[in-house]
This record gives structure tokens, sequence and C-alpha cells, in this order.
């Protein structure tokens, strides 16, 4: 798999939200931190997505919000 996308983080599934259309998927990547992203139900199957395999979460993005608590 070649990306363009510099950030690619790749972990282990821990868990998989299934809704009617789209599902959540978690990725541990380690460090305690772990990614999640809604995707298709369609994909979740085309990918053969379970806990405890391998995957990647890829961010690809053109800005970042940035924010604080009010003080």
């Amino acid at each position: 798999m070649k990306l363009s996308a510099r950030n690619q983080f790749r972990g282990t599934v821990v868990g998989i939200d299934e809704g009617a259309v789209n599902g959540i998927v978690k990725i541990d990547i380690g460090g305690g931190n772990v990614m999640s992203a809604t995707i298709s139900m369609a994909a979740i199957k085309e990918l053969g997505l379970e806990v405890g395999k391998e995957a990647y979460a890829v961010v690809k993005a053109t800005s970042v919000m940035v924010g604080v608590d009010h003080c």
C-alpha cells in the first residue's frame, strides 16, 4: 500500500461498533492511544476488519483546528 498521506498509524483493531449503514472502527496505535473512524459497513466487510486484526489509521487533512478550555 502506498499513499500520499504522511500521517499513517499502524495498530490493532480493538473495537467495531456496527450500525445499519456505518460503523465506528477503533484502532489501538500504542502508547495508550486509540484512534476511531466512522466508515461504511460495506468498507468494514470489504477490508475484512475484525477485532485483533492489524490495520492502519490514515489521516489526510488540509486543516487542523486547535482549541483550549475557557479559563
